[in-house]
C-alpha cells in the first residue's frame, strides 16, 4: 500500500529524526508506529544509525509492528526479526543479522542480564513508554544498565501519566538519564510535590506543588511531541453516559457492614478484606453484584447491573453492544442472563465481532489494549465493571471511539451503582483524565509553527 502521510505524520516522522531523543505523545490511531518506522527507514538509509531494537507489549511486538513492515510500500526493504516465543527461537531472531529486533517488554531482563547476546543497538523504541513508569521494575533497571551506550531512543505512548505526574520520572530518566527530571526519584519529589494521604510512617501519595504542572512541561517540552486523535482525524462524537442503579436497604446494609468492619458473613461463607486494596476489590465486586468468597466461591447480592444491562442492549435495538467486564463472576453472570453473549478471545472471535456477526459481545480490559480495532463491529461501549486503570479505560473505549469508525456517534455506558465504590472510581478516572490532557495540551505540536 502507497504511505500518503498527514502533515501531522511528517511532522512526527521529522521530529524522531531532528531530536537523537524524543517522546512522541500520540493518541490512538494516529498511526505512530508506521511514523516511527518511516524515521527508521530514513535513518538507517542515511547511516545515521545501523541497529534498532524495537520493545512493545507482546501482540503488539509479535503482531503490530510485523504487520506495519508489510502493508506499506515504501518499508518493504526493511529486514527484522521478532524475538518472541521460546527462550531458543528468541534467540534465533535476535542472532539474525537484520537491522531491527523486535521485542517483547517482558524479555527485556532476559535480553540484557541472561541472553548472553551482544548488546549493540545504537537505537531502541519503546512502544508503550507508559509500561517503564516504574523506577523500581526489573525492566526498567535492565534498560538502564544500557541506556548510555544509545545514541538514539524514542518513547511511544499515547497515556504518558495515567497515575498521574509521578508516573513521567521514570519515563523520562529512560529517555533522557535524568537530565531534565533529575536522576533519584526522591530528588523529583521533593522538588514538585508534597505528601497527600500519610500514614503513622509512611506517605501513601503525593500532590503536585503549586506551579509543579507548568515547570514538568516546560523541563520536557524540548524532546516532547504530543497530538490529539481529535486534532488531526475525522472522529465521530463521543458520547459518555452514567447509567444509575441503587441496592436495596438489605444489600446496602451489607455493602456498608463490609465498608465498617471488613469482614461480612454471608451464610456459612466469609468475606475477609485483609487492607485497604483488598477492601477496594470486594466493595468493587459487591457494587457489581457479587463477591468472591475466602474460599473463592462467587456469592452473588443483587442483579442490579444486569438488569441496567438488558435496558441498555434492548434499547441498542438490534445494533452490535460490547461489554466490558473486570471480574470472572461478572462475566459469568452476565452470560447466564444472556447466553448469545461471547467473549472476544481469538482472532476468529474478533473477524466475526467486525463482521456484523456478533450481536452482544463481552470483553476484558486487559485483553482490548494495543493494535486491537474492533470499530467495524459496533459503536455502543457498556462499562458492567469499572477499573482503577485509566490506561486500560481508555485503550478499551478505543477500540470502538478511533479512526475509521463509521457510525457518527460512539456512545460509552457506565452502570454505577450509586452511593458505592464506583463513583469514586469514575470520579478518580475523570481526575486523571484532566491531568493528562494538561500534560497533552502543554506539548501539543504546533504544526505549521
Amino acid at each position: 500500500m502507497k504511505y500518503q502521510p498527514h502533515d501531522y505524520q511528517k511532522y512526527a516522522t521529522q521530529f524522531i529524526i531532528d531530536h537523537p531523543v524524543a517522546a512522541i505523545l500520540l493518541q490512538m490511531g494516529l498511526g505512530k508506529s508506521v511514523i516511527t518506522l518511516t524515521a527508521i527507514q530514513q535513518l538507517l538509509a542515511s547511516g545515521s544509525v545501523h541497529k534498532v531494537l524495537v520493545i512493545g507489549p507482546l501482540r503488539v511486538a509479535r503482531d503490530t509492528w510485523p504487520a506495519e513492515i508489510e502493508k506499506w510500500d515504501h518499508l518493504s526493504r526493511l529486514e527484522y526479526s521478532v524475538a518472541v516465543g521460546s527462550e531458543s527461537e528468541r534467540r534465533a531472531a535476535l542472532m539474525l543479522d537484520v537491522p531491527i529486533h523486535i521485542i517483547n517488554r517482558e524479555n527485556v531482563q532476559w535480553l540484557i542480564e541472561s541472553s548472553h547476546i551482544p548488546f549493540e543497538y545504537d537505537m531502541i523504541v519503546i512502544d508503550e513508554l507508559s509500561s517503564f513508569k516504574n523506577h523500581q521494575a526489573k525492566r526498567f533497571k535492565s534498560l538502564m544498565k544500557q541506556r548510555h551506550r544509545v545514541r538514539r531512543v524514542v518513547g511511544l505512548t499515547g497515556t504518558p501519566s495515567s497515575n498521574g505526574l509521578m508516573d513521567l520520572f521514570a519515563e523520562y530518566k529512560l529517555l533522557d538519564m535524568g537530565k531534565r527530571l533529575g536522576r533519584f526519584i526522591t530528588q523529583y519529589r521533593q522538588d514538585f510535590f508534597v505528601p497527600d494521604k500519610c500514614g503513622y510512617d509512611r506517605v501513601y501519595s503525593w500532590k503536585p506543588r503549586p506551579g509543579a504542572e507548568q515547570e514538568i512541561y516546560r523541563r520536557i517540552g524540548d524532546i516532547t511531541v504530543s497530538m490529539k486523535s481529535v486534532d488531526f482525524l475525522k472522529m465521530p462524537e463521543c458520547i459518555i453516559n452514567r447509567v444509575p442503579v441503587a441496592m436495596d436497604s438489605n444489600e446496602r446494609d451489607l455493602y456498608d457492614e463490609m465498608k465498617t468492619e471488613l469482614v461480612l458473613s454471608l451464610g456459612d461463607d466469609i468475606i475477609d478484606a485483609k487492607n485497604a486494596a483488598a477492601l477496594s476489590g470486594k466493595l468493587t465486586q459487591m457494587s457489581n453484584g457479587a463477591v468472591y468468597s475466602e474460599a473463592g466461591d462467587a456469592i452473588r447480592l443483587h442483579n442490579r447491573k444486569l438488569d441496567a444491562l438488558e435496558d441498555l442492549i434492548e434499547a441498542a435495538n438490534g445494533n452490535p453492544v460490547l461489554v466490558a467486564y473486570w471480574y470472572q463472576h461478572d462475566i459469568q453472570r452476565i452470560q447466564e442472563r444472556f447466553p448469545k453473549v461471547r467473549t472476544l478471545r481469538t482472532s476468529r472471535d474478533i473477524a466475526d465481532w467486525n463482521a456484523g456477526k456478533i450481536p452482544v459481545a463481552a470483553i476484558h480490559p486487559a485483553s482490548a489494549g494495543h493494535g486491537l480495532n474492533l470499530q467495524a463491529g459496533g459503536s455502543t461501549l457498556v462499562w458492567f465493571g469499572l477499573t482503577w486503570s485509566l490506561e486500560l479505560y481508555q485503550q478499551t473505549n478505543a477500540r470502538l471511539w478511533r479512526q475509521g469508525q463509521q457510525a457518527e456517534t460512539v456512545v460509552i455506558h457506565h452502570i454505577i451503582t450509586t452511593d458505592t465504590i464506583d463513583e469514586q472510581i469514575m470520579d478518580a478516572l475523570e481526575r486523571k483524565d484532566r491531568t493528562q490532557a494538561a500534560l497533552i495540551d502543554a506539548v501539543r505540536a504546533q504544526l505549521g509553527v
